[in-house]
């Protein structure tokens, strides 16, 4: 099985037990990825620690690092004890073994109960993967930190950890009662898929690899510009970063290059408030499938027209002035196919989806003509 095929079959099986979380389980195997971090909002027991623990179990040789943070929590607990050897040479270093700057992945709940003494540390942490225990800067081995809150932060100290989260969540409990009674039925999983570390790393790289082309990037621009107008703004740092998450979730679904189809996951990026995801992601359609829409309301006015100069007439006269009007409908609409096309090419669209809808209103057009 290769790496590809493994990656495929986690996602399937992580998608049969976390019922109703197949956007979340995407994004956060994109996010292990693009070394990307995920913020899951949420009440308890909506498996947002078992998903995070889950995942790490699929990467063998991972460390996995979990701890409930509380406004008492102390940076011990997160980065280890002082060393007492180190303070007999007047260094003030910690002992890291199984704590968080030894982790591959890990998780945080209510993480923004966080205090100051603990905050800086993990800023350091999760940005630029460094650790400074005493007189050393080390570098950690980080992939992606999860982490979870039951609410969104409200002291400004908070909001540069809020804004390290690439990818964020909002998870409820289960909705449907079919997926609810499948959830109480299903068994324990005892055969799990999983990966080496190395494979991991060696996918990151291919990661890396996948194309961006150049109208993904006027797209994003596109989507900056609109969600201005309705002042959604993100930072620039974050739309950085997303090209990567990109990449990685085009990766995910098996192809080589970011298609438009993998922008709709912005979704999960660009909302600093839960109440603005909906405007994100009606922004982004709009965008991407503006035009589409367009062509489709053509294509289908187009073949009621054909339907209706195909209907059995009383004379030979009123057919040929019926197929001449159809004719003369036809043209038009391909007019407006033509400019819709043009708009596609010249904002960097594919113009393949247009381009078929124009052929199939062509052909109508040629066969209402043999008919005349």
């Amino acid at each position: 099985m290769t790496v590809q095929e493994k990656l495929k079959k986690i996602r399937e099986e992580l998608k049969q037990t976390f019922l109703e979380r197949g956007e979340l389980i995407d994004g956060a195997l994109s996010a292990l990825l693009a070394s990307q971090h995920v913020l899951i909002i949420g009440p308890p027991g909506t498996a947002k620690s078992m998903l995070a623990d889950e995942i790490c179990r699929r990467i063998q040789g991972a460390n996995y690092f979990q701890w409930l943070l509380t406004r008492f929590s102390t940076p011990e607990e997160i980065f280890g004890a002082v060393s007492l050897k180190a303070l007999e040479q007047d260094d003030y270093r910690r002992v890291t073994a199984h704590k968080l700057p030894e982790a591959h992945i890990a998780f945080l709940d209510e993480v923004f109960k966080a205090n100051s003494s603990i905050l800086n540390a993990i800023l350091s942490l999760i940005n630029e993967r460094i650790f400074h225990n005493g007189k050393e800067v080390v570098s950690v081995p980080l992939l992606t930190l999860f982490g979870a809150s039951n609410e969104l932060p409200e002291d400004d100290e908070l909001l540069a950890l809020y804004d390290r989260f690439l990818l964020r969540f909002v998870v409820k409990y289960i909705e449907e009662d079919f997926r609810f009674l499948r959830m109480l039925e299903s068994p324990s999983q005892t055969e799990r898929t999983t990966l080496s570390l190395e494979e991991l790393c060696g996918m990151q790289r291919q990661v890396r690899d996948i194309s961006i082309p150049g109208y993904v990037y006027r797209t994003v621009a596109d989507i900056r510009r609109e969600l201005g107008k309705k002042n959604i703004v993100a930072s620039d740092r974050r739309y950085r970063q997303s090209l990567s998450l990109l990449q990685a979730h085009a990766y995910l679904a098996g192809g080589n290059e970011v298609t438009e189809k993998n922008l709709f996951f912005l979704e999960h990026v660009l909302w600093r408030d839960p109440g603005e995801q909906p405007q994100v992601r009606d922004t982004i359609r709009e965008l991407l499938l503006g035009y589409e829409e367009e062509v489709k309301e053509l294509l289908y006015e187009s073949r009621e027209i054909r339907d209706s100069a195909l209907r059995p007439w009383a004379t030979s006269d009123e057919r040929a002035r019926a197929l001449i009007e159809v004719h003369t409908k036809l043209r038009n609409i391909l007019a407006k196919v033509d400019q819709i096309l043009e708009k596609a090419q010249k904002l960097g669209r594919p113009p393949e989806r247009v381009g078929a809808v124009k052929e199939e209103i062509e052909e109508m057009q040629k066969q209402l003509l043999e008919k005349f």
